[in-house]
């Protein structure tokens, strides 16, 4: 087959050339648009989440419990092992790699999102939800997504991997008004979450995707599905054992 002459192409080189431009101007525009929008990182030092005040008897009995946000402030050293595992297994399996954001997910996400008409997919590392839940409104837009990716880099510079954890498990809503690993435990199982067994950290872990769907409370069944999908993230990231995550479902 004989190509057209160069001649001949130039036009649609050139509108090709303009297209790029133009697209290539305007993610450079949103970028610098969302860069100067940011919040300070910094805010985090100074960061104070609401958490329950409790008001007990002179024997020390608890009498009520006084809260915003139902929130019980767990260090990270005192978040079970396999409550990590299975929170980094479903929700965020190279959170110990990345710098904040994964770009592939990102690509696959707007992907989806183009294909399907609108900002549904997550593919968010737990950095960016946290940066999400910390700094940004819920909404789905472009800008928001921009603004989170920038958010979990930064958060990454400034931070070690643990305290990005321990903010987060702090922080995450959990369903039935719990707000962190340790309120969710009191609720769920009556317990500290330091004494969460592997069965339980997994169905906790499981919950952070739709807290109100996968709830005990609400559908036995849907949480007891959910917490066979955490667990088998975590044999599949080397966490657990076939043996393990069959004592455990």
């Amino acid at each position: 087959m004989i190509e057209p002459p160069f001649h001949a192409r130039r036009p649609a080189l050139f509108g090709a050339l303009m297209l790029s431009a133009v697209a290539a101007g305007i993610v450079l525009g949103l970028l610098f648009g969302a860069y100067n929008d940011l919040p300070a990182i910094n805010e985090l030092e100074e960061y104070r989440p609401n958490v329950v005040t409790r008001i007990l008897d002179r024997n020390g009995e608890l009498i009520s419990e006084l809260f915003l946000e139902k929130r019980i402030w767990i260090a990270y050293n005192d978040i079970p092992e396999t409550f990590i595992n299975a929170i980094t297994a479903t929700e965020d399996a190279r959170f110990f790699e990345h710098k904040g954001i994964r770009l592939l997910s990102i690509l696959r996400a707007m992907i989806v999102d183009i294909r399907s008409g609108r900002m549904a997919q997550g593919g968010s590392t737990i950095t960016q939800q946290l940066a999400k839940q910390l700094f940004l409104t819920p909404e789905k837009s472009v800008i928001r997504k921009i603004k989170e990716a920038l958010l979990a880099i930064q958060i990454e510079k400034q931070y070690t991997k643990n305290e990005i954890l321990e903010l987060y498990c702090n922080q995450i809503y959990l369903g039935s008004g719990a707000y962190g690993i340790q309120a969710a435990s009191n609720i769920y199982f009556g317990k500290s979450a330091s004494d969460l067994s592997l069965a339980e950290s997994a169905l906790l872990a499981g919950l952070p995707k739709a807290p109100n769907r996968y709830s005990p409370f609400k559908s036995v069944e849907r949480a007891r599905q959910r917490r066979a999908t955490a667990l088998a993230r975590m044999v599949i990231e080397g966490h657990i054992t076939d043996s393990q995550e069959a004592t455990a479902k």
